[in-house]
């Protein structure tokens, strides 16, 4: 790093072979210059500059290090600048490891709305399962996680938070009955979601100060929410469910009903978790819009109150 510093101001020297305007160029006292270049001749051992009085000249052993040293410095100016604007700007493919459902029910407009924004960004999108963090970053610049972190030092900032809801399909009402307390659940089929890890995702319910949890399952344990939602549409059971649009759609064409109205299930904490806190300026930025996004509400379909009651 020092030799490349001294070469840097040596070549500033060789291009004006003058010192005082060197050193102007350069933004540094011409003592520090002189001595700097100095050092640099000292530790290869050559004279590089020919110094008098009235002028400063290039030494043989000069012109072909200055030869050699202008492309270099040249290109070691192109790369910190390259490496400023992978800071400062946005570009080049963003790797986004997420929980199929969660990506295609709530990030998919997020991801166009960005992509509008910063059309130098290009998306690699992997929605085959929703795996632990810390087993992608191989292939990945961000996981995004919902619920809690099995695992304290990972490097995760949250979102937000999604709130769900207890839904059924009127069928299925008609034949059980409809539930008027969280504790009738226990006679009910409750569709159970299952992470990929195996762990059951259990039902926290709350009312104003009123809190339970339950663990959901009888007949079905599923790992996608996709097929949670389309077992409950069919009449299979209750599930919880966030607000989604195809939720939103099942209930406006009356294949599911707000089961429980008053409690909700949650909220769920939505992580973004990284391998390094130094990000580049793609993923900082992505990450700071889906928080933006998340508080103001729009990766939540706020008519689900309305469609749902």
């Amino acid at each position: 790093m020092k030799r490349l510093q001294g070469m840097e101001l040596f070549v500033e020297v060789a291009k004006t072979c003058n010192f005082g305007r060197a050193a102007d160029n350069l933004g540094i006292p011409r003592s520090t210059l002189s001595r700097q270049v100095a050092e640099l001749e000292r530790s290869l051992g050559l004279q590089l500059l020919s110094r008098t009085t009235r002028k400063v000249e290039l030494t043989e052993a000069g012109k072909l290090y200055f030869e050699r040293c202008q492309r270099i410095v040249a290109e070691a100016q192109v790369a910190h600048e390259e490496l400023q604007n992978l800071v400062q700007t946005p570009s080049g493919p963003l790797r986004v490891n997420m929980p199929a459902d969660f990506g295609t029910d709530f990030l998919a407009e997020a991801f166009l709305e960005f992509a509008e924004h910063y059309p130098e960004v290009t998306f690699y999108l992997d929605l085959a399962s929703p795996e632990h963090a810390g087993r992608v970053f191989q292939t990945c610049d961000i996981s995004i996680e919902i619920g809690a972190l099995p695992d304290s030092t990972q490097i995760a900032r949250m979102l937000g938070r999604l709130s769900a809801h207890l839904y059924a399909s009127p069928e299925y009402l008609a034949r059980h009955g409809v539930p008027k307390h969280p504790s009738d659940l226990q006679h009910h089929e409750c569709i159970e979601f299952r992470a990929d890890n195996g762990r059951v995702t259990r039902w926290p319910l709350s009312r104003e100060d009123e809190y339970i949890e339950i663990t959901p399952g009888k007949r079905f344990s599923v790992n996608s929410m996709a097929m949670v939602r389309s077992l409950a549409s069919l009449g299979a059971g209750i599930a919880i469910l966030g607000p989604a649009r195809s939720v939103l759609q099942d209930v406006a064409e009356q294949r599911l009903q707000r089961v429980l109205p008053e409690w909700s299930a949650g909220p769920f904490p939505v992580y973004a978790v990284t391998d390094t806190r130094l990000l580049p300026a793609k993923t900082r930025i992505f990450i700071e819009f889906l928080i933006e996004r998340l508080r103001d509400g729009r990766l939540i379909y706020q008519e689900a109150a309305d469609l749902s009651l």
